[in-house]
């Protein structure tokens, strides 16, 4: 394989112009973490420019544009997870989000007695469910999943049966990019008459999402990986329309309440969708997650679809030819989200080497994988090869082995 096919692909690649919309970093830097934190796009720069100037020169009077940014951001956003209007809000952090949604289902669902998730769920969210079972005296149950093919729909069907009130999942695998069955496993939880939670953190903005037709309960998700809104941006969490009436938040906050301006002595939830929202909405970010999601929008899901699957695909051929020869396995299934999971068992070295020494920047995992994040509209195709061709250089060198296994030591 010759650079030339990957400078043919970005030739005929439609979304291409896109990677010149965010802002340079340091000459020659290779970025494979989009996943994990996506780049600044230039016009999210100036639109929080823009912002910063309206409270310099409108003060409290502007929150007669922001007040409502929480749902109208929220609708832009929800259009793209397939979702109908005023069923997306963006406000809190995913965890706090998770905490929110769970412990709503959870008391929809009284003298059920198990929550199920799986052993490969994302920490965070392991940790919610963990709290919330022992604060009420619940089981939680684990399905123990591949490291490759992640949640898989036969074996969370034979977990779930009529103790269970509360299923959650993430719809992309964090550490492998596998894809999970989310219509499947919602249908069989609701046979069993479960609710489910599902984590979009991976799957928004790089692999189709279908919410409502999905039947999906309840789901929520971060906008810093592929919707570029920034460090510590505002999450989201979806409710669907046939719950807002039924589901009461577990933490009430005057955005919340149904007359908020009335400072009543006691809360009375919003009928709908706002009664999740807790405390002021934080105006900066949320700023921010409108102009990702109108990149996004503007790109179109279908092409950035198409883009991530080939870039993963050059990624994974370029494995083959390079650098399976030296050790390295794929942890990734065929069909997988924008990420490719490499496996070595000296991952953490070679990482360290790749930033250090190469200008190429992964994410790793323990015990052993190395994610190369190719988010569709930043990455090029020659970003990927050049990137292999110096992850192979540092393979063929043995320059990882000056790293220590402790992070952050080099010996």
């Amino acid at each position: 394989m010759q650079r030339s096919q990957a400078e043919d692909l970005d030739r005929d690649d439609p979304l291409a112009a896109w990677a010149d919309e965010f802002v340079a970093a340091e000459a020659g830097l290779i970025y494979f973490d989009g996943n994990s934190l996506g780049r600044l796009p230039l016009r999210t720069r100036a639109r929080l420019d823009a912002v910063v100037g309206e409270w310099g020169r409108d003060l409290v009077r502007g929150w007669a544009g922001w007040i409502d940014l929480p749902t109208t951001v929220g609708d832009r956003l929800g259009a793209l997870l397939g979702a109908g209007a005023a069923q997306v809000l963006v406000c809190d952090s995913t965890t706090v989000n998770l905490y929110k949604l769970a412990s709503a289902a959870l008391d929809a669902r009284p003298g059920r007695t198990a929550i199920v998730t799986d052993t490969g769920n994302f920490p965070t969210d392991r940790y919610v469910l963990e709290g919330l079972a022992r604060s009420r005296s619940l089981d939680v149950i684990q399905v123990v999943t591949d490291p490759i093919a992640g949640v898989r729909r036969e074996d969370v069907a034979a977990r779930v049966g009529a103790e269970v009130a509360l299923v959650t999942f993430s719809h992309v695998d964090y550490r492998s990019g596998a894809i999970a069955d989310v219509a499947g496993i919602t249908a069989d939880a609701h046979a069993a008459g479960a609710l489910v939670v599902w984590d979009l953190s991976h799957a928004a903005g790089a692999v189709p999402v279908a919410l409502d037709e999905w039947g999906v309960d309840l789901a929520v998700g971060c906008t810093y990986k592929y919707l570029n809104a920034g460090p510590g941006a505002p999450a989201w969490l979806y409710v669907a329309r046939r719950h807002q009436s039924d589901l009461v938040p577990p933490i009430w906050g005057w955005f919340g309440q149904a007359d908020q301006f009335a400072m009543g002595p006691r809360f009375e939830p919003a009928a709908g969708l706002t009664r999740w929202l807790a405390g002021t909405p934080p105006v900066l970010g949320l700023a921010a997650v409108d102009e990702g999601v109108a990149m996004l929008a503007e790109a179109g899901l279908d092409a950035l679809r198409a883009k991530g699957v080939a870039l993963t695909g050059l990624a994974e051929a370029l494995w083959a030819e390079w650098l399976e020869p030296l050790g390295f396995a794929i942890g990734s299934p065929p069909i997988r989200g924008s990420h490719l999971a490499l496996r070595h068992p000296e991952a953490y070295r070679l990482s360290r080497a790749m930033i250090e020494e190469a200008a190429v920047v992964p994410d790793f995992r323990p015990p052993d994988i190395l994610r190369i994040g190719l988010a569709p509209l930043s990455t090029r195709f020659v970003d990927v090869w050049d990137g292999f061709v110096r992850i192979r250089r540092l393979a063929e060198t043995g320059a990882w082995q000056r790293y220590d296994i402790e992070p952050g030591r080099v010996t």
